[in-house]
């Protein structure tokens, strides 16, 4: 098996609604601190991000509401669905979201989960709340942009 087919990172869930309610400005990858039922569980695509969200406190950025389901072979060992999770980061890094989560009031969500190579990891997004009238704007241009791929597939 070579090196490069293992580090291909596969998409394993994709927080949707993230996108739709916030601006984006920056993102970043995350380690998480999974139990092994939630390694295979995740793995199997068994995870959801909708009610995801971030915590950034003093001793580190925490993974709150993600439902990773039970592992349906594992009998009494099995692990808590809904516990908070450490996000394993580097300290400047820490201290960046804590900074920007602070002064510039920006969010932190979680926009998708990779499996890359042997590791599971989490793409974090910083992000603005989007208001309406932008939101709005984003489904009109977005129509638009469908609009001429069509125009131009039928010419074309």
């Amino acid at each position: 098996m070579s090196e490069k087919s293992s580090a291909t990172p596969r998409e394993l869930a994709r927080n949707r609604r993230a996108r739709h309610d916030l601006e984006i400005v920056e993102t970043m990858e995350a380690g998480i601190s999974l139990v092994g039922t939630e390694v295979k569980s995740v793995r199997a695509g068994r995870i959801s991000l909708d009610e995801a969200w971030i915590r950034v406190r003093a001793d580190g950025a925490w993974l709150e509401k993600a439902r990773i389901a039970e592992y349906e072979q594992a009998n009494r060992m099995n692990h808590d669905p809904l516990r908070p999770r450490r996000l394993l980061i580097h300290k400047r890094q820490h201290a960046h979201l804590l900074a920007q989560t602070k002064q510039q009031n920006l969010v932190t969500v979680p926009l998708r989960v990779l499996a890359i190579g042997r590791w599971i990891k989490l793409e974090i997004g910083l992000g603005k709340p989007k208001k309406l009238h932008d939101k709005r704007e984003t489904e009109k241009t977005r129509d638009a942009e469908r609009d001429i791929r069509r125009a131009t597939k039928r010419l074309g």
